[in-house]
């Protein structure tokens, strides 16, 4: 925030701007007038209504002491306070009366004029016309006190809503970021190098939009960011902006819709009104999927407030002129939801695959988090990179930031590598749990993790163990890391299948040493289970399918996978799979069991060593072994 000298920083004592002085003048006059009328009529004597014959027997009992006469209305007030008859008969004194009014009856009373000067009593009588100023001042009162109080409740929205008025629900509510205030560039997106490449020409579009114009060229109007959440979807859009040096429009998809029908597409009318008025500018909309998805599937029919929504986008991208530099950014993490007429050339032409970062990009991405950190000379930035396969580059920031918390924690004057290993573990495995196991739970635990551990020592071609753990973190009793030396993007039969047995192994050495089987291996088999029916419906590694493929297909994926799943083989092909299926996991199970019997006296003496050490790392277990 830019520096506000203290003369022209506002503070809760300031007076109100001088354009608003009179109505807050006016209103507390209004108000005051509300309230003396109401108070003089709350302090006002309650009149009672007298037929004209009590009136006239109260005249003759010389009780009443002056009349006003008003057309045919008599009013005045009693010598001594009346009380009616009805409430006389009962057994509690009623109320009395000090005042009355009586209405004339349409024919001539005589004796009226002569009683009252007879009994001497005050007689008053008013114009039956009354004043032309009067009944204007009458007829005005209540349109001035109406105008009034709808100006002051406009005002107090107005304020309460950053001077947008009471009805700004349909105005859009993308954030607006000037191109001064745009602090973020390229140097600060660490990897992604080919999507920057790909951006590269946008910005130079949007920066000099003639060069393109003289030789008729045309920007895509559109560029759709596909990735799983936390690969720097985001930052990559206003990082595009700040280098380009254009205004940048921000909004989420789910901040069109309302409960009001309409209102989405009048938002979005709205934003692409204000950024084709400060072109060129850069529209990003994030989570594009929430009001982009396929139409047409009879979930709220036709005029659904979504389909409304992506309508009037679909129009407002159709309508951008040529000499309209104006350029939309979209992001999403379910690209297979979206609409088809989203995808069309026209409108989202270039689609930007952002992948989680390897090996080089997880190495950038620390050092952006880390430059600004003090870190302690044994801190190795490559050694973090590659045990972090696997984490986006939201999950590597967290990570940086665990360890600077950690680090604090214990009163340290650098980050070292101690405090990385810690939020590693807390990051990619879960915080320990506290959890207080038995002795019988633990010694169990303890063989099932070695069962994993003697088969990702002693199996070739697998990811090399790194740890194992008998102390809970998160839902998970014990732990059995492994990390791969590198990023692998695609798996051999063999690997696949050595997995599939050291999943498998810890069910196996609790069967071995036990002679009985848990709970414990629960999410074991279910991982298992999901690699083995892949392996054999989507890979062709099963010599009974061969190169079916057998993958089951979401037609309608916003529906829910379990009621969208698509079938297309028979069921004769639907049993050979779930056979092929269990002889996958049974050759896991039998190779996994018989090594393990193979190397009993190793698995014995891991697991001693590990209820003894509760965590070991792979150069403890490596000492263990070579004794």
């Amino acid at each position: 925030m830019a520096y506000q000298p203290e003369s022209t920083k506002k503070t809760k004592d300031q007076a109100p701007p001088p354009k608003d002085i009179w109505f807050h003048q006016l209103s507390w006059v209004v108000l005051i007038l509300i309230f003396a009328y109401s108070w003089s009529n709350m302090r006002s004597e309650p009149s009672l209504k007298l037929a004209y014959s009590e009136f006239k027997s109260e005249l003759q009992k010389d009780n009443i002491e002056a009349i006003r006469i008003r057309e045919e209305r008599i009013s005045g007030t009693f010598r001594t306070p009346y009380i009616p008859a009805n409430q006389l008969k009962s057994s509690q004194l009623g109320q009395s009366y000090a005042r009355f009014y009586t209405i004339l009856p349409p024919i001539d009373d005589e004796y009226l004029m002569k009683a009252i000067e007879s009994h001497q009593i005050s007689f008053e009588a008013e114009s039956s016309k009354p004043s032309f100023w009067l009944n204007l001042l009458a007829a005005m009162i209540p349109w001035v006190l109406l105008i009034v109080f709808f100006g002051y409740t406009s005002h107090v929205f107005r304020h309460s809503m950053n001077g947008k008025g009471m009805f700004s629900f349909s105005k859009s509510k993308a954030k607006h970021y000037s191109a001064d205030n745009i602090k973020e560039r390229f140097k600060d997106v660490a990897g992604l190098d080919n999507a920057k490449l790909d951006l590269k020409e946008v910005i130079e579009f949007l920066s000099h939009p003639e060069k393109y114009r003289k030789l008729g060229a045309r920007i895509p109007k559109g560029i759709l960011m596909m990735g799983p959440p936390g690969c720097g979807k985001t930052l990559l859009a206003k990082a595009t902006a700040g280098e380009a040096g254009v205004p940048f429009f921000s909004v989420t998809g789910s901040e069109f819709i309302e409960m009001y029908v309409g209102v989405g597409a009048s938002r979005v009318r709205d934003m692409f009104q204000s950024a084709r008025k400060q072109s060129p500018a850069l529209i990003f909309i994030d989570e594009i999927d929430s009001i982009g998805r396929v139409r047409g599937t009879g979930l709220g029919g036709g005029h659904d407030e979504r389909e409304q929504t992506l309508n009037q986008i679909l129009a407002e991208m159709d309508g951008f002129n040529s000499d309209e530099a104006v350029v939309v950014l979209a992001a999403t993490n379910r690209p297979d939801t979206l609409d088809p007429a989203l995808l069309r050339p026209g409108r989202f032409d270039r689609k930007l695959v952002l992948e989680l970062p390897q090996n080089k990009a997880r190495l950038e991405i620390l050092s952006v988090h880390t430059r600004e950190k003090p870190l302690d000379k044994d801190v190795d930035l490559q050694n973090i990179a590659e045990s972090t396969v696997g984490l986006s580059g939201a999950d590597l920031a967290n990570l940086v930031n665990e360890a600077a918390l950690h680090a604090a924690r214990e009163n340290k004057a650098s980050i070292d590598q101690a405090d990385f290993d810690f939020a590693r573990d807390k990051v990619a495995l879960g915080s320990e749990s506290g959890e207080i196991l038995t002795e019988p739970e633990r010694k169990r635990i303890a063989y099932h993790e070695c069962g994993h551990a003697i088969l990702a020592l002693l199996l070739p071609e697998v990811d090399p163990l790194k740890k194992i753990s008998i102390i809970p973190r998160g839902r998970a009793l014990g732990i059995t890391e492994q990390a791969p030396q590198q990023d692998r993007h695609n798996f051999t039969a063999k690997f696949l299948k050595n997995h599939l047995c050291i999943l498998l192994g810890g069910r196996c050495a609790e069967q071995l040493i036990f002679n009985e089987l848990s709970s414990g291996a629960a999410d074991d088999i279910k991982r298992a289970n999901e690699l083995a029916r892949r392996m054999a419906a989507e890979w062709g590694m099963s010599t009974a399918l061969s190169v079916m493929n057998m993958q089951q297909e979401e037609t309608h994926p916003f529906l829910g996978k379990e009621m969208s799943l698509n079938r297309h083989f028979s069921e004769h092909y639907a049993k050979k799979l779930d056979d092929e299926v269990m002889k996958l996991l049974k050759e896991a199970e039998e190779k996994a069991c018989e090594t393990l019997k193979a190397n009993r006296d190793k698995l014995e003496r891991l697991a001693s060593e590990l209820l003894n050490q509760e965590t070991l790392n792979r150069a403890q277990i490596d000492a263990l072994f070579s004794k």
